[in-house]
């Protein structure tokens, strides 16, 4: 129980480590920078991004990135560098989700369904819904600096 849920942890460290591999890439600046999952608001709300975002914004887990953040008046450099952090913890977190995948996966081989599905709510929670919540975020800094080239 304690492993599936130290992985969701882990997992985070992996995500970070392929992003320092990939973040000069084609592969990173043309195709996984862009991602969009979920474009509707309200099945985001359904799903429950909302809450994840309340709790990032009013927990211990605020203070974890802190380069993500507004202060005060922004101008459009400020809105690229912030989607561009967005977008590094964006494809972090997904890398991080689909490590634990391989351990779900084995899990499931072995008919241990309980510690399968521990480890896919962990990760679902700590690694799925923070990369939704980053999504929804870029798409709003995006119309932002569509403001500011206007």
């Amino acid at each position: 129980m304690k492993f599936g849920i130290s992985l969701g942890f882990i997992s985070f460290m992996v995500g970070l480590i392929m992003i320092a591999l990939i973040k000069k890439t084609d592969f990173y600046n043309i195709k996984i920078s862009n991602l969009n999952f979920i474009k509707n608001e309200n099945i985001n709300e359904i799903i429950g991004v909302g809450v994840i975002k309340w709790i990032v914004k009013n927990t211990f887990f605020k203070f974890f990135n802190q380069t993500i953040k507004i202060n005060g008046r922004v101008n459009l450099m400020d809105l690229k560098f912030l989607r561009d952090e967005m977008t590094k913890s964006e494809i972090a977190h997904l890398f991080a989700f689909l490590f634990p995948c391989i351990f779900i996966i084995i899990k499931l081989h072995n008919q241990e369904y309980v510690f399968a599905f521990v480890i896919l709510v962990t990760n679902i929670l700590m690694n799925l819904y923070p990369s939704l919540l980053q999504q929804q975020n870029k798409r709003r800094i995006d119309k932002l600096i569509a403001r500011f080239k206007n």
